[in-house]
């Protein structure tokens, strides 16, 4: 039992990669929710201090319907919808690296640096750790596009940083029809009758009073 031990501690003093233990550890914490739900904390906090400050200026109820006012509004603006898609694309992507086993083998999820919504979707720009490669998010397309409630979703690698990916989540399609244009001549063509071309070898009809050839 002695001996288990000291060699347990061998190991743990020997291993050159304490930092990755320590990250994954931290990622687990109070500190690294946080950083992880960073954009609904930073909205709940001004949403608190707007309120708090209204109270003061007016009464409890009237700050509140203030408050709701100015929410319905901005979640109304075009803006706000795209910027809720992005941090949506943000935490499935985390939840799916994790689902899918794309972690290192502390535990260390890639980073998405940054999310901002394009035309047809959002894109993100994620940084891997050691041991994942864009080719692994490749492989998991499917996943990637079922995961974010998208249409397609395609991988594209750095070409000179391997490292860094960019991860195109497409809800759009932009150049489809939003409405067909119907052709006059349908309407013209649904009144006409075709008349039968003449096979050779086989007499045509002729009507009275004109002379048969």
């Amino acid at each position: 039992m002695p001996n288990n031990a000291n060699r347990n501690h061998r190991n743990q003093r020997n291993n050159p990669y304490t930092f990755d233990e320590l990250a994954a550890r931290l990622h687990r914490t109070a500190a690294g929710v946080a950083w992880r739900w960073r954009t609904e904390l930073l909205t709940l906090t001004l949403i608190t201090a707007a309120l708090w400050r209204l109270a003061h200026l007016i009464t409890y109820p009237w700050a509140g319907t203030v408050v709701g006012l100015v929410l319905l509004v901005v979640s109304a603006l075009p803006w706000t919808r795209r910027r809720f898609w992005c941090v949506l694309a943000r935490h499935r992507i985390q939840k799916l690296c994790w689902e899918a086993r794309l972690h290192t083998r502390s535990g260390r999820l890639p980073l998405v640096l940054w999310a901002r919504p394009t035309k047809v979707g959002e894109r993100l720009f994620v940084l891997c750790r050691a041991g994942i490669c864009a080719e692994d998010f490749d492989a998991h397309i499917g996943e990637l596009r079922a995961a974010c409630f998208a249409r397609d979703a395609r991988v594209t690698r750095h070409t000179r940083w391997s490292q860094l990916v960019t991860i195109d989540i497409i809800r759009r399609d932009t150049l489809a029809a939003g409405h067909t244009i119907t052709s006059p001549l349908r309407a013209h063509r649904a009144g006409h009758v075709p008349v039968p071309r003449s096979q050779p070898g086989r007499a045509q009809p002729v009507a009275d009073g004109q002379p048969q050839l």
